[in-house]
């Protein structure tokens, strides 16, 4: 046997050394972001989404055309321009925002980089 199957993968198992809320943005790594289902108290397992559309708070220096790629920034915890210094690509606008609008919808789409 080469493989077994072990879940669908819209979510995976998630331990924080730091408590996490529900809706948090979760950088795994440069290739892998999720968003905390329900809170998950720190050393405890709980769940990332790795799929589906989230409403993300964006920066208001920059606007995204539907299927624009988005990048996350850790450190505004924001959503920018994909491709901005220090910030990971975490998936595509599936809807217009203006620069003005404070709020983008975003498809989470993994290892885009």
């Amino acid at each position: 046997m080469d493989a077994r199957y072990v879940q669908r993968g819209d979510a995976v198992d998630y331990t924080p050394t730091a408590d996490v809320a529900a809706g948090d943005v979760v950088v795994l790594s440069n290739k892998l972001v999720g968003v905390a289902k329900l809170d998950i108290k720190a050393g405890e397992l709980g769940a990332l989404a790795l799929t589906g559309v989230y409403e993300m708070a964006k920066t208001t220096d920059v606007g995204f055309g539907v299927g624009s790629e988005v990048g996350w920034s850790s450190a505004s915890r924001k959503a920018v321009s994909a491709g901005t210094s220090g910030t990971v690509k975490v998936g595509h606008a599936v809807s217009f925002a203006n620069a003005a609008d404070p709020t983008v919808l975003v498809r989470l789409c993994q290892g885009i980089n």
